[in-house]
């Protein structure tokens, strides 16, 4: 399966555990510090790549030393770079001081991920794959999006979007002109609550599926993920794991779900299958934790 990730690329800076922030000019011991490409293309593209796909990512990030470092991460990982725009803005960059329990507030500069030209997207290596994948559609202007999704849409290939930002009504307003695009909307149920303003999931995917979006799988933490048709509501459950980090869990997520459902399998087992490889990286830190592979998460 060829899969193209397009939109928001971050490098996160990591440092756990982080229980408090010293005062003033204070100093505390950690016990890692490092870094990981991440973002909800970056960190898809580099989930999708270990579990096998051939991968290629689109977005903008900075003529400086962190897009470097995140082109060599990706890279690595075997994620063709070559439609990264190195821009004159900053590579957006996150820090991230992992709780004890897995929480993880952050520090985040946006960067380069607000600059990306439309007018320079690749449609040729979008209609080219098997399915895009949009990192924050929100960040890459939805009016001007909608009609290059159109377009991607009318050659066949599948399309799913992840959300950044929180949910709210304003959002939800600004990114409605892309959402009868998409195949699959894949937010958290913050989101999808703050969205809508329901407080039951499956409801509240609905309101999105009136406005156009196909299906919505909505996750839920530990509370697995909700897969949401006009016709159907299924609950995938997620394993239980002693969770060190959550970053990136979404992410990964989205790349179990979208690599299960190009290789056939139902709405719900693809589900399982994103809650599986999401609870695998939440074991480790960082968005790129984890020997991940195909056959050990369809068995």
């Amino acid at each position: 399966m060829k899969v193209v990730t397009f939109g928001a690329h971050v490098l996160d800076v990591l440092a756990q555990p982080v229980d408090e922030i010293p005062p003033g000019q204070g100093a505390a011991l950690v016990q890692t510090i490092r870094m990981s490409a991440a973002g909800p293309a970056g960190g898809t593209a580099i989930t999708l790549a270990k579990l096998g796909a051939r991968v290629a990512t689109v977005g903008a990030i900075g003529a400086d030393d962190p897009g470097d470092v995140l082109v060599a991460a990706l890279s690595r990982r075997g994620v063709d770079t070559g439609h990264l725009l190195r821009t004159g803005s900053p590579t957006s960059m996150s820090v991230l001081p992992i709780r004890s329990n897995g929480d993880r507030p952050a520090l985040h500069m946006p960067g380069a991920n607000l600059a990306y030209p439309l007018d320079q997207a690749p449609l040729e290596t979008f209609t080219g794959a098997d399915h895009v994948h949009i990192g924050a559609p929100e960040l890459l202007n939805p009016p001007e999006l909608a009609p290059l999704l159109a377009d991607i849409a009318a050659a066949g290939v599948t399309i799913s979007a992840d959300i950044l930002a929180d949910g709210d009504p304003g959002l939800l307003a600004w990114i409605e002109p892309v959402l009868p695009h998409l195949d699959y909307l894949l937010p958290n149920d913050d989101q999808v609550r703050g969205f809508t303003g329901l407080d039951d999931l499956v409801a509240g995917s609905r309101a999105l599926i009136e406005r156009g979006v196909t299906c919505v799988a909505a996750t839920a933490g530990a509370d697995g993920a909700y897969v949401v048709t006009a016709a159907d509501a299924e609950h995938a459950p997620a394993p239980v794991v002693d969770v060190v980090d959550t970053s990136g869990c979404g992410d990964a997520f989205s790349a179990g779900f979208v690599l299960a459902r190009g290789r056939d399998r139902s709405l719900v087992e693809s589900a399982r299958i994103g809650c599986a490889v999401a609870s695998l990286v939440a074991t480790g830190l960082g968005s790129d934790h984890g020997d991940l592979a195909w056959d050990d998460l369809a068995d």
